[in-house]
């Protein structure tokens, strides 16, 4: 393969994982054991030293119509409308006319708390069945993959431009960032919210590690994508959301002068060695004992006769349950609150997903795949745990 940054031979490996189903393909009872898996490899470029996979699951099919909703969350709608908040007061706060456009705009949480600011909004979301609850939620949205053929038919430039969570995803991703550089107006910011590649190394947080996360970046190798397309970041800071992903300001090249936090934020990379290939190779080797320890943990709760459900079943949880081989033997079911999860089952372990409003019983234990919310889901459930359920969290970041 080539590097997708920078077009390199020069690559070799990193992280194996086995071979994993696509971690978002949640299936009917239909659909057990039919499922397709695909290697899931980490590669290192050694010239521009960015990490990614070495392969791509169709964007088709992995983006046409998943079933992720950013709205569920409520601390990250919290985290997205802070975030408006801070953009539209440092830079467009008397603006007249302004507007916003969202790339994997999901079902609109970011995109409302810019319209409440009075921006103009427009999101793009690839997923029909996200996108139209988007739309019937009053946030206009284009069912489209977005990439530089679409930022030229949409005839207009934006203020901010804004994409969460979605920058790491881009198997078009030249296309999307010259799309960007398009429609960005002269002395307009593009926001890039992303996992932030030295927290999951630091936290051990190989579970987002999944076939959709095609490049996982720190500063040093965004930097060099964005510069080759006419763009440079200027400030950039780390938000706990997610277990720790970097919130970068974008501008046109030379427009806008670099603060003191991002010069910080890059020596910190520097001075830790995190663009190295040794980091990655110890990365690959602390995952194995992670592994040895939580299925330690297993055996110890099953030979106490304990009931472990998993809380959550987002989709980097796959990534875990088949590294870890964890199954029904392990974990009951999935308790989720997300509908479009009703009656499906895990792809790969096939534990079955339970809605959580409608749960009969308690466990004893509470495996919690949906670490990244920790503190939201320790306050929601205080009383649980003052009846004695135990949430036992597999992956615990470090504090910024």
């Amino acid at each position: 393969m080539n590097c997708r940054i920078c077009d390199s031979q020069n690559l070799e490996l990193a992280v194996d994982l086995g071979k994993h189903p696509w971690a978002n393909n949640f299936l009917s009872k239909e659909q057990l054991g039919k499922e397709i898996f695909y290697p899931l490899r980490v590669m290192y470029c050694r010239d521009c030293h960015t990490a990614q996979l070495d392969y791509t699951v169709p964007k088709e099919t992995m983006f046409g119509d998943h079933t992720y909703l950013s709205g569920i969350t409520r601390s990250l709608s919290e985290h997205f409308r802070a975030v408006s908040e801070d953009a539209d007061n440092r830079f467009f706060k008397e603006a007249d006319g302004k507007s916003v456009l969202d790339i994997g705009s999901n079902d609109g949480t970011q995109l409302k708390h810019y319209k409440a600011l009075g921006y103009y909004v427009l999101g793009v979301e690839s997923s029909k069945t996200v996108a139209k609850i988007a739309n019937d939620s009053g946030i206009d949205t284009l069912n489209k993959f977005f990439n530089f053929e679409l930022a030229r038919s949409l005839g207009r430039k934006f203020d901010i431009i804004n994409a969460s969570g979605v920058f790491f995803h881009l198997e078009e991703l030249h296309s999307v960032t010259e799309g960007i550089r398009e429609a960005l107006k002269e002395d307009g910011v593009f926001i890039v919210q992303f996992l932030y590649m030295k927290k999951i190394v630091e936290n051990l947080a190989f579970d987002q590690i999944y076939h959709e996360h095609l490049l996982y970046y720190n500063l040093n190798t965004i930097e060099i994508l964005l510069n080759k397309h006419g763009l440079a970041m200027f400030d950039a800071y780390i938000s706990p959301i997610h277990g720790g992903s970097v919130v970068g300001f974008v501008s046109h090249r030379g427009k806008r002068g670099v603060s003191q936090r991002l010069r910080a934020l890059r020596e910190d990379e520097e001075k830790d060695g995190v663009n190295s290939l040794k980091a990655y190779l110890d990365f690959s080797e602390r995952m194995k004992k992670k592994k040895e320890d939580n299925l330690a943990f297993f055996e110890t709760a099953k030979k106490q006769g304990k009931r472990i459900f998993g809380f959550g079943a987002p989709v980097k949880g796959n990534t875990l349950l088949n590294y870890f081989e964890i199954g029904t033997d392990h974990i009951e079911c999935l308790v989720e609150k997300n509908e479009l999860r009703r009656g499906l089952y895990s792809p790969g372990m096939h534990i079955p997903i339970v809605i959580e409003r409608e749960l009969k019983e308690m466990p004893d234990i509470y495996y919690v795949l949906a670490w990244n919310f920790r503190n939201e889901i320790l306050a929601n459930n205080k009383k649980l745990i003052d009846r004695g359920v135990e949430f036992y969290f597999p992956v615990n970041p470090k504090e910024n």
